[in-house]
């Protein structure tokens, strides 16, 4: 069980590298970029369009980057305190395909299912 854990860690840890550095490559694609033009004269209306939704598309992928980093540090935590695998609604093991599948859960699918219907 242990070298389990710590597989699981090892993958937890360079899945948050990978996460890290997708988002440190969208924000340095986005400087690179520049202001977006504040008159749309200087450009066609459905260019400027365009970089608007790119760079929304943009900070909503950085959002999603810091989200999922903060649910595998807690993941890690949760190595760490010993809780790993267990789930918050139920209390019972979450599944290993499922932990395969998102290493970071904290709900099995039951209770995943659950929350997602509200």
């Amino acid at each position: 069980m242990k070298s389990e854990l710590e597989d699981r860690r090892s993958q937890l840890v360079a899945m948050r590298e990978r996460v890290l550095r997708a988002a440190h490559d969208i924000a340095e694609d986005d400087n690179e970029d520049g202001e977006l033009s504040s008159a749309a004269g200087d450009q066609h209306l459905a260019d400027h369009a365009s970089e608007i939704f790119d760079r929304e598309v943009d900070d909503s992928l950085e959002e999603n980057a810091g989200a999922i980093v903060r649910e595998i540090d807690l993941a890690l935590e949760r190595i760490d305190a010993g809780t790993y695998g267990t789930c918050l609604g139920c209390g019972r093991p979450i599944p290993e395909e499922r932990l395969a599948a998102v290493p970071y859960a904290v709900l099995c699918v039951p209770c995943k299912r659950d929350e997602e219907r509200g």
